[in-house]
Formats: C-alpha cells, sequence, structure tokens
C-alpha cells in the first residue's frame, strides 16, 4: 500500500486520533510494528503535508499510576470509576490497563427500560444500569514517542506537541498528547 499511495503523490494530511495507535501491542520489546506502522504513515504524507497523531498521557500514568482526571475525547460524566494497572517487563512500561465502572442509567431514561435492557444480562444493580469494561494499551512515552515519529520521517520533519489541543506549557497534566508532525518539503 505505501508505495502506491507514494506513486500518487501522497496525502495532504494524515490523522491517526483516539489513542487508537495505543492498542498496537509491541510483542518484541522493540516496537518494530510501531515503527513500521508509523513508517507507513510517513511515507503517506507529501512533502509540506501533516501527520497528526495522538496518545493518552502514559507519562503522567507511569509515573502516578492514575490517568489524568480529564478528558477531552469522551464524555466522563458517566464514569464512576477507572481502577489503573501498569504492566512492567525488564524494567520498562509495557502495558496500561484501564478498567471502567459507568453508571449509564440517566441515558437509558423509564426504570422500564433500563429493566429491559440489562435485566438479562445481570448488569442491573439497585436501580442502576452499571458497566464495567477494560482497555489495554501500549503505554507511548511522549519524549520517545516524538523521537519514534522523528526516525520514521528520517529527521526531515518539524514535530509539535500540544496537550489537550493546547501549548503543552500552558496545561498541567494534559488527558492526551497530541504529536503534529510538518513533513520537510525536500
Amino acid at each position: 500500500m505505501p508505495e502506491k499511495v507514494a506513486a500518487q503523490g501522497g496525502f495532504d494530511a494524515v490523522i491517526c486520533m483516539g489513542n487508537s495507535f495505543a492498542h498496537l501491542p509491541d510483542f518484541s520489546g522493540m516496537q518494530k510494528d510501531q515503527k513500521l506502522a508509523i513508517s507507513n504513515f510517513a511515507s503517506f504524507v507529501k512533502p509540506g503535508g501533516l501527520f497528526v497523531i495522538d496518545h493518552r498521557n502514559y507519562d503522567y500514568t507511569v509515573a502516578t499510576g492514575l490517568t489524568p482526571d480529564k478528558n477531552i475525547y469522551y464524555n466522563s460524566k458517566y464514569v464512576q470509576d477507572i481502577k489503573t494497572s501498569v504492566l512492567y517487563q525488564n524494567g520498562s512500561p509495557t502495558m496500561v490497563t484501564l478498567d471502567y465502572t459507568m453508571d449509564i442509567s440517566e441515558m437509558l431514561g423509564s426504570r422500564d427500560e433500563t429493566d429491559t435492557v440489562f435485566a438479562k444480562s445481570g448488569r442491573l444493580s439497585n436501580a442502576k444500569a452499571v458497566n464495567h469494561f477494560r482497555l489495554s494499551y501500549y503505554p507511548h512515552l511522549r519524549e520517545k514517542f516524538r523521537e519514534l515519529i522523528l526516525e520514521a520521517f528520517d529527521g526531515k520533519a518539524e514535530v509539535t506537541v500540544y496537550g489537550d489541543f493546547a501549548p503543552l506549557d500552558e496545561i498541567k497534566d494534559p488527558a492526551f498528547f497530541i504529536h503534529v508532525v510538518e513533513k520537510s518539503e525536500k
């Protein structure tokens, strides 16, 4: 696919948002698949074009064992609790798991609707619709991720990192880092 896109001149912008890239696991410990994926993205971007990619603030999670309180992408008013786990292999963080508990009763409407939807699934608790789910991610750390991007672009790019779409010096403990990469014209 990269050859076909490059042959057509590439795209003005390639965007990978919503922390989706962090779902790509690193089984080798060398980020081989991540490097290949970002190199492919780099080949899709034409000179002067943009590559935009984000990831959660795993620096904060690895340092504190918690997730930042706010979330710019998700409606967190239904989140009751997030339990955070960090798995280390050979001294390096290799997986972050977030166990969510959400109360979505308000979204369902009447008690009869709630009974109908959740009674059979066993998720009806004290007249509340409580939902539990787990998400696991590879924890990209901000500076290492920036280096990964520069390597994939052969150093021929400018990378600006934002926190929750604001300059990093304007926000404390952002929920997400957004990397905006401008591919060099040459």
